[in-house]
């Protein structure tokens, strides 16, 4: 599996898959449009296979493609991160967990003043 990966035949291969990956995402949002919303809703009718990839395509856009969250974003970005952060001293560690705090709001220390105000 890795040799294909390693050769020219990716070129060939991957953009195959990827289209056989829409194509299979696309059939299956048909098959629970179809089962789904065209029995719940009287209005509403059936879709072929080229309208559920177009809502699929319109979705992914609007709704974003699935990065989001906590902990979201590529594992190589957490390890570079895990990796910096491990690389400094305490020192480093306070200067940044104070920049943190200022650029980012403390919290408890805001609840705090907001206490204090009042």
């Amino acid at each position: 599996m890795k040799q294909i990966f390693k050769s020219r035949f990716r070129f060939i291969v991957i953009p195959i898959l990827a289209v056989a990956f829409v194509f299979l995402i696309s059939y299956l949002v048909m098959l629970l449009w179809n089962f789904s919303m065209a029995t719940i809703f009287n209005g509403v009718h059936s879709i072929n296979l080229w309208q559920a990839m177009a809502l699929f395509v319109l979705s992914k856009i609007l709704f974003g493609f699935g990065k989001g969250g906590r902990g979201g974003g590529p594992p190589w970005s957490k390890r570079k991160m895990r990796d910096k952060l491990a690389g400094m001293n305490e020192m480093d560690k306070e200067k940044m967990r104070t920049y943190m705090r200022e650029r980012w709001c403390d919290w408890q220390n805001f609840q705090e003043d907001k206490s204090n105000e009042n």
